[in-house]
Parts: structure tokens; sequence; C-alpha cells
């Protein structure tokens, strides 16, 4: 049977508009980074080379993935408490929180209970971005009736963006300096 031509269209779109958010994720950690307020880091997918493909200077290589991935993004706040999320784009009208991995949610639930600070990135079309807690993530259907966030229901979590620079911790409180 042959893969529809229109869906795989979507999913390329889709994949695309992921790296694009999780670059200008990226740059709003550099940007962060800079001000002195968090060393946030992109956390390296696990994978096994299998063989060289194509120009071997450029490092490239055929590979597979050897675990399921964890949470995108880790790292340190300026007060010292940690931070991790995963990000996750959409172009549809809701965000299933089936997109979070079980591994992924094993991760964040451990970061949690150890005192870090835990959400999920959600980028809407590349035009609306929100910071939803983990603890909202985790009780979707508690909360909502359902497990999946319509624009609505992620209103509350809106963040704001300059320039590509998502303002993901605006509002994240820090713990006082004694």
């Amino acid at each position: 049977m042959a893969a529809d031509p229109k869906k795989q269209i979507r999913g390329m779109r889709s994949k695309v508009s992921g790296d694009t958010f999780e670059r200008w994720l990226s740059s709003s950690c550099d940007y962060y980074k800079d001000l002195g307020i968090a060393f946030i880091e992109k956390t390296p997918e696990p994978m096994r080379p299998i063989r060289p493909y194509g120009d071997r200077k450029k490092g490239q290589y055929i590979a597979c993935f050897v675990k399921c991935a964890q949470p995108d993004y880790k790292g340190i706040l300026c007060d010292g408490t940690g931070i991790m999320f995963e990000a996750k784009h959409t172009d549809t009208g809701k965000m299933q929180q089936s997109a979070v991995t079980d591994t992924q949610w094993e991760c964040l639930d451990t970061y949690q209970k150890f005192g870090a600070h835990c959400f999920v990135m959600v980028s809407m079309g590349l035009t609306s971005f929100y910071r939803v807690p983990w603890d909202v993530w985790k009780n979707m259907k508690q909360l909502y009736g359902h497990k999946y966030m319509t624009p609505e229901e992620l209103h509350p979590y809106m963040l704001k963006e300059k320039q590509c620079v998502i303002q993901f911790l605006e509002g994240v409180e820090l713990r006082d300096e004694d």
C-alpha cells in the first residue's frame, strides 16, 4: 500500500516546524545565559553510528537511536534550581498529552521530585507559545476532561516572543537568597 503523499508532506512540514521551534528555544537559552539568568542546554539524542554516509570530513553517517529520548532541555537557573522541559509543536488545533513519551514522562517526574522546574513548552503553528507546568500536563484528563489541550486551555500559559526569542522564563519564581 502506497503512502499518502499529503500525509507525508504534512509530516515533513511538522518536522521542519518542530526543528524551528527548537532552534528558537535554543536561541532563547543563549539569551538567558548571556543575561546570567540560566544555563540550559539541548539534550543530545542518544544515537549509535552504523556506517559512514557521504563526506566523512563532514561527520555524516547513518545512525540509529539506542534508547528513548530524554526531555529536550535541561539546565540550572541562577538561584541553583534545576530546570527541565520538553518541546512540542503542533499545526493542529490541539496538543495531545501522548506527545510526551514514557521515558520523558519519567525524567520530568524525577526532576520535579528533586525540586526542578519542569514544563512542556508548546508551539501552536509557530505563532503561539506556551509553558505548561508539568503538573498541569500530567493532569489534563482531570483538569479538562480529555488528554489534550486546546488553544483556549493553553491560554493561561501563553508566552511572549520577540525576534525569535521565546521568553519562557518570564514569571518563573526564583528562590530567595539567604
